[in-house]
């Protein structure tokens, strides 16, 4: 059970909410430099007996304001809520953002939001923030409009190793394969979320029997190609035992059968007795092993598949969790 509260909407939140130490942002992925402001958040509102609220927008603002501009998102809402859950905030605000919402000035936005619904005694956010009307509101306009509304700002700079820890640089580098130099900004592997659905069961006569994932999948699928990984059983409590499985993935359109369809699939190393239709899984991306390749038939598919796992376990293995 989410221990996080979610109000979709400023209608949601209590008229008795009481003061909150509140930060805004999109949050997708959030990522190492999300995760410092979010740890600011909870530790001022902790010392001061406050309720920590991190605000977000559903869809992303880029979305609804300029479509053929939106970025691929690195995480769905139902993901990004777990990750805020999971960087201890008390409370999320989920707002519905349309272009009515966007032309508000920066006052209007700052007097709805962080004032009459919130309450907001501290606001923290990243050096870069912006708000209201064509983003004309920075942190200086929120440190004026703190002053006179009664609310302090803090402002956390930029942070990062190499550079910023960002969404965009995440999303580059997962579409490019990229999962090991992700999971460094993100400081967790990157993942993907879907129901397990019946496929060819080309995998099962291969001796390779694979789940994969049908419906909607949730998060940025990475660039195709074979994958070192975790399954993880989302319907299994914490600690349960087969929840987290090592597995060998793949993501491509299976070229050497003349597929068409794109597919997220994988095995779970030395295991043919899993039963998983239904159930809700992730895929968790350690590190590129090879790309997608046609093979000449079956049988160096085989060759291929065994060298691919046998690298899998080693990758695995590596860090320790095998």
């Amino acid at each position: 059970m989410s221990l996080v509260r979610v109000w979709n909407g400023l209608a949601d939140v209590p008229g008795d909410l009481g003061d909150c130490v509140v930060t805004l942002g999109n949050f997708d992925g959030v990522h190492r430099g999300h995760r410092e402001v979010l740890a600011r958040v909870t530790s001022e509102a902790d010392a001061r007996g406050l309720t920590s609220v991190a605000v977000t927008f559903h869809p992303h603002p880029i979305a609804v304001l300029f479509p053929q501009k939106a970025p691929a998102e690195l995480t769905s809402l139902r993901q990004r809520l777990e990750l805020l859950e999971g960087a201890g905030v008390d409370a999320v605000l989920v707002i519905p953002f349309t272009r009515e919402f966007a032309a508000q000035t920066p006052e209007e936005f700052v007097d709805g939001v962080f004032v009459r619904a919130l309450h907001a005694r501290v606001v923290v956010v990243g050096e870069d923030t912006r708000f209201g009307v064509r983003n004309s509101g920075s942190v200086q306009t929120l440190v004026e409009l703190g002053a006179e509304r009664g609310f302090e700002v803090e402002a956390i700079a930029d942070i990062g190793d190499d550079g910023r820890w960002s969404s965009t640089r995440v999303r580059a580098l997962v579409a490019e394969g990229e999962v090991a130099a992700a999971a460094a900004l993100l400081g967790r592997p990157h993942r993907v979320d879907g129901v397990v659905v019946h496929g060819d069961h080309r995998g099962r006569l291969l001796g390779f029997p694979t789940a994969n994932l049908g419906g909607e999948i949730e998060g940025l699928i990475p660039a195709d190609g074979v994958y070192a990984g975790w399954l993880v059983r989302r319907d299994l409590p914490e600690g349960a035992i087969d929840r987290v499985l090592p597995a060998a993935i793949s993501i491509g359109t299976n070229p050497t059968f003349d597929g068409t369809q794109r597919r997220v699939e994988g095995y779970v190393l030395d295991r043919t007795d899993l039963e998983l239709y239904g159930e809700r899984i992730s895929y968790e991306f350690v590190r590129r092993l090879r790309p997608t390749l046609r093979f000449d038939g079956m049988d160096p598919l085989i060759v291929q598949m065994h060298e691919d796992v046998a690298q899998c376990r080693q990758e695995l293995e590596a860090q320790g969790r095998m």
